[in-house]
C-alpha cells in the first residue's frame, strides 16, 4: 500500500500515536488558563479514553467512536468559536511537535473543524 493510499490514522502511526498525541494535546488544553475552566468537573481518564476514540474513529482508523453525541456532550457549556480557535491551535502545536507532515496536519484539522458548530452549538460569531 502506498502512502497516499494509507489513512491518516496509519500515515501518523496508529493507535500509539494517538494515544501520545491525546496526552501530549491535553497537556497543553488543560494549561491554557481559558479552556481549563471547560474541563473542572471531568474525569480527565475518561476524556482522554473519548478523545483517542473520536481521533481514531475521524481519521479514519479502525476504532468507533462510542461516545454520546458531541452536541449533547458539550451543550450548555458556553463554547465560543474562539475556543475552538485555541483549541485547534494547542492541536497544531502537538501535531508540529511529534513531526506530522504538514499534509497530513491539514487532513486532520479539516476532521476536527467539521465538529465545530455541535461543539459550539451552533456557529455564530462570539465577537
Amino acid at each position: 500500500m502506498s502512502e497516499s493510499e494509507k489513512t491518516l490514522y496509519d500515515r501518523i502511526g496508529g493507535e500509539a500515536a494517538i494515544v501520545a498525541l491525546v496526552d501530549d494535546f491535553y497537556e497543553r488544553v488543560l494549561g491554557d488558563a481559558k479552556l481549563a475552566p471547560f474541563f473542572e468537573h471531568t474525569d480527565t481518564d475518561k476524556l482522554r479514553r473519548m478523545q483517542r476514540e473520536f481521533f481514531a474513529a475521524a481519521l479514519d482508523g479502525p476504532i468507533k467512536y462510542s461516545g454520546r453525541p458531541l452536541a449533547y456532550v458539550h451543550q450548555g457549556r458556553g463554547i465560543k468559536p474562539s475556543h475552538i480557535g485555541r483549541f485547534v491551535g494547542h492541536l497544531i502545536e502537538t501535531l508540529k511537535k511529534k513531526e506530522i507532515d504538514r499534509h497530513d496536519i491539514d487532513g486532520i484539522i479539516d476532521r476536527v473543524n467539521r465538529y465545530a458548530d455541535e461543539i459550539t452549538g451552533g456557529g455564530g460569531l462570539d465577537g
